[in-house]
């Protein structure tokens, strides 16, 4: 059966994309363009020193006094000014990372010779159509990052890097054309594993023997390693290097397990929705309990990485490495806290029951929460280092997040609509449709 979009679902992602673009618009042009209007923002800071001074005059004391002044300004400025770049990065990231989960989770069922799955094939495909595009949006953000429009990644500053000897002894792996060229590979590499894999699926509909489906689980066995590697270097870069005087072993980790999770439970709503507009007919309820059993195990493992991170850091109580959660435990505690109970309270009191697993409703309440929960996670990974305290969820964030959502569902339900919603010459799909649990 092939499925077409709905005109109401169509204009629901053309909206989204024009409230969330106003939204942005509204907060970069809210931001200020110099520190008397970022004094306005926040009269609290009262007023800085601007006295002329002459050199004969001033003490050491002086000295210091009026340049730390000067500091304290820019660094003001720049957090307001990060602000809607923050934004539109952690919302452009957040769909990213469905995509890049999805298709970590699709070529996990390819290498393994999935039997349950095959009937979710075209499903994941169609998601993982936004990692390309969704792909270039980031990479667009790191270039004007590079190119010194914000201030979100601060070892791309020279002045930062000429006083800080940390960040200076980091630079061999800490420079533009590296972290772009690192950037631009991953991206490909993903992309085109996408490609071909998309393109052995379609053709095994059509073939006599096998020959495809033994391709795409070849690619998709080696694309794993590739994956698993550049995954985790990708967090280092994107997220990690935003606060480069901390650095965590588990982060790679930490960030697939929170964007696998994200995916499946994207992958769960989606084949939910489909199912409730008349499609997807062979997928049962047992194909949805195993996509609940994931949501509800991955959630688990999630928490596992967060609390393994978070406790040998605070126990060791090392300066450099503990301000990151004392940071976000002062000035970001709600969504800190929060998150835990979205990510990981929620999904083990509801679906930890089986028959629940089953029942549509809930698995997709639990879906929604764990977006939402997640999307929080990747705020807090982020805006803590670019925004410091002056954070907020109001018109710039939500603005991004409905502008990415918008063009992630354009994007994925257009590529639903071209070809068959079942992987007919799969090998395994008799053995899917008639899957029990």
């Amino acid at each position: 059966m092939m499925y077409t979009i709905s005109k109401n679902l169509k204009l629901t992602s053309i909206i989204l994309m024009l409230i969330g673009f106003i939204g942005l618009t509204y907060g970069f042009l809210a931001a200020p363009s110099n520190y008397e209007e970022a004094q306005k923002m926040y009269p609290e800071y009262g007023n800085s020193t601007n006295e002329v001074v002459k050199v004969s005059d001033i003490s050491n004391d002086k000295v210091y006094n009026v340049q730390h002044d000067e500091n304290h300004k820019e660094h003001l400025l720049h957090k307001l000014q990060n602000r809607p770049w923050a934004a539109l990065y952690v919302a452009a990231l957040f769909f990213f990372f469905i995509s890049l989960g999805t298709i970590a989770f699709y070529a996990i069922q390819r290498a393994s010779q999935s039997g349950w799955s095959p009937v979710l094939y075209r499903v994941m495909e169609g998601i993982t159509a936004y990692l390309l595009p969704g792909g270039i949006v980031v990479f667009v953000i790191l270039l004007l990052s590079c190119l010194h429009f914000n201030h979100l990644f601060i070892w791309m500053d020279a002045d930062v890097v000429a006083e800080d000897k940390i960040i200076r002894d980091k630079i061999g792996y800490l420079n533009i054309p590296f972290f772009l060229a690192r950037a631009l590979f991953f991206i490909f590499g993903w992309a085109l594993y996408r490609y071909f894999s998309r393109k052995f699926s379609l053709a095994q509909d059509k073939a006599n023997d096998i020959v495809n489906h033994k391709r795409n689980f070849k690619i998709s066995a080696a694309f794993l390693v590739f994956y698993i590697v550049t995954e985790s270097i990708m967090s280092w870069d994107w997220i990690m290097s935003i606060d480069p005087h901390w650095f965590s072993t588990l982060f790679g980790w930490y960030v697939f397990a929170s964007m696998f999770v994200t995916a499946i439970s994207v992958i769960a709503l989606i084949t939910i929705y489909l199912k409730s507009e008349g499609y997807l007919d062979f997928v049962n309820d047992s194909h949805i309990h195993d996509l609940a059993k994931f949501m509800f195990g991955i959630s688990i493992f999630w928490t596992y990485l967060w609390f393994s991170q978070f406790m040998l850091i605070w126990y060791s109580n090392i300066p450099e490495e503990v301000t990151y959660f004392m940071t976000r435990i002062e000035d970001y505690s709600l969504p800190f806290w929060g998150m835990i109970v979205l990510n990981f309270l929620f999904p083990l009191l509801v679906i930890m029951n089986s028959d629940y697993k089953r029942m549509n409703l809930i698995v997709s309440t639990v879906g929604i929460v764990i977006v939402i929960g997640h999307y929080i996670d990747i705020f807090n990974m982020i805006m803590p280092s670019a925004v410091g305290d002056k954070w907020f969820i109001g018109i710039p964030e939500i603005g991004g997040f409905m502008f990415f959502l918008g063009l992630f569902i354009y994007v994925v339900f257009h590529e639903l609509q071209k070809a068959p919603l079942l992987a007919k010459g799969d090998p395994f799909v008799d053995e899917s449709k008639s899957f029990h649990y």
